[in-house]
């Protein structure tokens, strides 16, 4: 008894010396700690409600635009493919779980042996009787079946760490897919409206080739009559005929716009329903931006860049553990006999084993080392990468809430513009008319007007693209 006392005492004490050594040696590495600190509030902002928690159906009433970003979230390839990427996460979870649980499998086998008899297995078998007068067969057959398990005692946390990087990892695939749909509806609704501007556009262009067509008939009358010379005939044609290559132009456009619709919505290309007449009076609605503080729970790439860090944490934890010993654990219970006759035949015929390992690396630790230093820099990248998302969410707002406020100035004065200039032609008709104004005159006036009336509907567009991009900025649509 004393003697198996004092063995047990030298074991234990060799254990700890032996993670005294080798866990002590671990490289001295920096973990860096996130920056969230955000400004208490936008600037010239005090709101506190926050837009981006409002359901994307709420916040965009078009109906067609509603059908299109319900099927895109059915059919989008892209995003189908981010669900996938959730399901392999969460299978990395399943995986990893069963690393720290015991490892259980049946086994049976048949085998027939034949070894020299000049041979020590061999003279052994030819000498050995089961019963008296009985030698063991030759060749020599064997039956076995059993269960056998065996297990890694997770002292050091090494598998449970891993498995809560996995967790942590697939929470933030959850963060990247809900991030994929809230740029995926943006991009329909910007999409979208750049289609209703293109509408609108090409209208405006027919609208000017009949009232060029118009004017060039009109001249013609007057060239007839001598008023004009061919010259002036020549300029209102040229003008017309650059009106109508515009007009391609932007049907080309709007095809264009047509089959990206499509291809977000995941369809072939075909047409796309809306309403052109409802453009104009489209109204911004008061967008509320909420505190910054707001980004950190609302945006979707922030989240994730937040549960990516914490997962690289864990895999420190569990880079480090791979220093100390590991700890593992075997048995096995089963029959065993060269006659099926006799394989269940106990106690003769029963084979078990019970095993208990210590494993510890102590030389050429370099790629343990190695790793341990990689996780270590990982983590680094992924506090600047959570602290750069966190920059660029609040950038994204700022430079949203500044297009909203300057695009209403813009569009307040381009309205005042196009009805100035609206008056102008009128005008400028009337003294041509009267052959107290040039003919000049009349095309530089009607090329503006047009020019003006197509940029009011490009900042008309910029606007509803803002409203769409602070929506996105704040973190709606994933909700």
């Amino acid at each position: 008894m004393k003697l198996v006392n004092k063995k047990l005492i030298a074991y234990l004490g060799a254990t700890y010396l032996l993670i005294s050594v080798v866990g002590c040696k671990t490289p001295n590495v920096v973990q860096k700690d996130a920056n969230t600190t955000v400004p208490e509030q936008y600037a010239n902002t005090t709101d506190t409600l926050n837009s981006g928690k409002i359901q994307w159906k709420e916040y965009f009433a078009d109906q067609y635009l509603s059908t299109l970003i319900e099927e895109a979230l059915s059919n989008n390839q892209e995003l189908n493919i981010t669900l996938q990427e959730i399901q392999i996460s969460q299978n990395e979870i399943r995986a990893r779980k069963g690393e720290y649980l015991p490892f259980v499998g049946l086994k049976g086998s048949a085998e027939v042996e034949k070894v020299g008899r000049y041979t020590s297995q061999g003279a052994n078998d030819a000498t050995t009787e089961i019963k008296p007068g009985i030698e063991t067969p030759e060749p020599l057959p064997n039956y076995m079946f059993g269960a056998f398990a065996s297990w890694e005692v997770d002292v050091w946390g090494k598998l449970h760490n891993a498995k809560r990087a996995a967790v942590s990892r697939y929470l933030a695939s959850v963060e990247g897919k809900n991030f994929v749909v809230t740029n995926l509806i943006a991009e329909i609704a910007n999409s979208y409206y750049e289609l209703l501007a293109l509408d609108n556009q090409l209208e405006l262009i027919k609208q000017n080739i009949e009232i060029q067509a118009n004017a060039l008939r009109i001249v013609k009358l007057q060239k007839e009559s001598a008023r004009v010379t061919e010259l002036a005939v020549k300029r209102f044609e040229a003008q017309l005929l650059n009106t109508k290559s515009l007009q391609f132009n932007i049907e080309q456009k709007i095809v264009e716009t047509e089959n990206k619709i499509n291809f977000l919505v995941g369809r072939f290309p075909q047409h796309v329903e809306r309403d052109t007449t409802i453009f104009t009076n489209l109204s911004i609605d008061k967008i509320s931006t909420g505190l910054p503080s707001d980004l950190l729970s609302n945006r979707p790439d922030i989240k994730q860049a937040e549960l990516e860090l914490a997962a690289t944490k864990l895999d420190i934890k569990s880079a480090k553990a791979r220093f100390y010993p590991s700890f593992g654990i075997s048995a096995g219970v089963g029959f065993q006999a060269f006659d099926p006759k006799y394989l269940i035949k106990t106690p003769q015929s029963l084979l078990y084993s019970v095993a208990g390992d210590l494993v510890a690396p102590l030389i050429n630790r370099n790629a343990i080392k190695a790793s341990y230093k990689n996780a270590n820099a990982k983590q680094i990248q992924a506090v600047f990468n959570y602290e750069r998302t966190i920059l660029n969410a609040y950038v994204e707002v700022a430079n949203q809430i500044s297009m909203i406020k300057n695009m209403d100035k813009t569009f307040d004065f381009k309205s005042q513009q196009v009805i100035a200039l609206d008056q102008s032609v009128q005008i400028s008709n009337n003294l041509f008319s009267s052959a107290r104004a040039d003919y000049m005159e009349v095309l530089l006036t009607q090329r503006e007007a047009l020019e003006s009336k197509f940029e009011l509907i490009e900042v008309k567009m910029k606007q509803l693209n803002a409203k769409v991009n602070i929506y996105r900025a704040l973190g709606g649509g994933w909700n």
